[in-house]
């Protein structure tokens, strides 16, 4: 891990990256934000652990725990909420075997996410499984996603 840390501080120093650059190519990397890579960083390039934190915490794209393969999104947005979106959202986390939003199954296969919008409105509730998108679904059908 530290070889691949060390290459990456190294193309920050060079090109006079910023956090959120630092951040967006650890977590291509492993997936996630490794706490390691965060304190490693923060000791190598002298920055506080503040800022690092406050940085993946503010911005949604970050993650601090591994992801699953796939990620599950249901939109419970104003639209897909009075739609029925929580209700999907409950039958998915329901079916995953997980208790909130965020988690991943335990074999790394799905990680399940609640998004307050997707931008699509007018076709309530969206959910979105395996990069494409599925809408005005009964909660019934859910468990197909």
């Amino acid at each position: 891990m530290i070889d691949t840390l060390e290459t990456i501080v190294k193309k920050h120093r060079e090109k006079d990256g910023n956090v959120i650059s630092l951040m967006q190519d650890t977590q291509e990397v492993f997936g996630y934000i490794p706490r390691e890579a965060v304190n490693y960083f923060s000791e190598e390039l002298g920055i506080a652990l503040s800022r690092f934190y406050g940085v993946v915490t503010f911005y949604s794209q970050f993650h601090l725990n591994p992801r699953g393969k796939n990620i599950i999104s249901v939109c419970c947005g104003t639209a897909c909420h009075v739609k029925g979106g929580s209700k999907i959202a409950d039958r998915v986390l329901k079916d995953l075997g997980l208790a909130a939003d965020g988690e991943t199954t335990a074999d790394k296969e799905f990680t399940f996410e609640v998004v307050r919008c997707v931008g699509a409105c007018s076709i309530a509730p969206v959910s979105q499984a395996f990069r494409r998108r599925a809408s005005e679904r009964p909660t019934s059908a859910a468990s197909r996603i």
